[in-house]
């Protein structure tokens, strides 16, 4: 290793450096049958979902998408990362989900639908990431304190 010792050396050395360890494209990630895979999570729940190339059914628990979403806001946020990549109705999903309530649900297999395309298909990476797809939401219930109804609320007070 030569001594740097200036402004040009450091230059220098940096340009010999070889690029191709960032400039490395991502290689899809699938199993043996076709499929990709992903854990989504929201607030309480946590989803396990799998992607592979079909007609665009998504079944949740073993129902359809319709029956286990069925308020019309909940399907239109499953079906957000496939408008945002531009590629409705050509990947099935299969999807279980645990924890929290609907709304929750609904966001956990978002993100994991997210997560498994960008596995799928690294192309559709920068679309997913731009629109905040493959971010986790972090925002969680604050736990109760002691002495206090809720988490901040407090008791009513009564001068008497």
């Amino acid at each position: 290793m030569s001594d740097i010792k200036s402004l040009d050396d450091l230059k220098a050395a940096v340009g010999t450096a070889t690029p191709a360890a960032e400039a490395a494209p991502r290689a899809p990630v699938r199993d043996k049958l076709g499929r990709s895979y992903a854990t989504g999570k929201r607030k309480d729940a946590v989803a396990r979902v799998w992607v592979k190339p079909g007609s665009g059914k998504v079944v949740v628990n073993g129902k359809e998408m319709a029956v286990y979403f069925a308020r019309p806001v909940l399907q239109m946020i499953l079906k957000q990362p496939f408008t945002i990549a531009n590629v409705e109705g050509q990947f099935d999903v299969y999807a279980t989900v645990a924890g929290g309530g609907l709304s929750g649900q609904a966001g956990a297999v978002k993100h994991g639908i997210s997560k498994a395309l960008q596995l799928y298909e690294p192309s559709l990476r920068g679309a997913l990431k731009a629109a905040g797809f493959l971010t986790r939401d972090s925002r969680t219930v604050e736990r109760k304190k002691y002495g206090k109804a809720k988490a901040r609320r407090s008791f009513q007070f009564s001068k008497r």
